[in-house]
């Protein structure tokens, strides 16, 4: 499988999806977050920081760029919505700051082609008040892994097992 869609029905869901995501993360792990302001971008990284086993406070990194939450492995998130040119994403060297742990990037659109070849894309669709569609795109096959582990779990809970 190398894409997926999930249907969220509240921030809640939208949070147990990136715990569950989060969960499976390991350093060298890469997931862009594309969509709309207030699309659940940042809820679903709260999910990943639960996920990895950080219980402290994720917030939007839109004017401080780059957090970092450490849990089971280091989260780095970064935030480019404030960028005006992908040259000041190329001047984070996410790659090279984050090779200790997991990155999850907002507003990647803003510098792709600075960000890693592999990695999970995951578009974010309001649907209604509280609904969104995700589309995920797994490219390389670590991304295809996570994908797997997170739509595997899904089928799973589905199936009532």
């Amino acid at each position: 499988m190398s894409d997926a869609r999930l249907v969220s029905q509240s921030p809640d869901e939208t949070r147990r999806l990136g715990q569950r995501l989060g969960a499976a993360l390991r350093p060298g792990d890469v997931v862009l977050l594309a969509g709309e302001l207030g699309a659940g971008k940042t809820v679903f990284v709260q999910g990943l920081a639960r996920g990895l086993g950080f219980e402290g406070p994720v917030s939007s990194k839109s004017f401080v760029l780059l957090g970092e939450y450490a849990g089971r492995v280091k989260l780095y998130h970064a935030d480019l919505y404030r960028l005006d040119t992908p040259e000041q994403a190329q001047d984070l060297a996410l790659e090279e700051v984050c090779a200790d742990g997991a990155l999850a990037v907002e507003w990647p659109e803003r510098a792709e082609y600075v960000l890693p070849q592999e990695h999970l894309w995951v578009q974010f669709q309001v649907t209604g008040e509280n609904s969104r569609m995700l589309r995920l795109e797994a490219r390389g096959e670590r991304a295809r892994d996570l994908l797997n582990s997170i739509t595997q779990h899904l089928a799973t809970r589905h199936r009532g097992v």
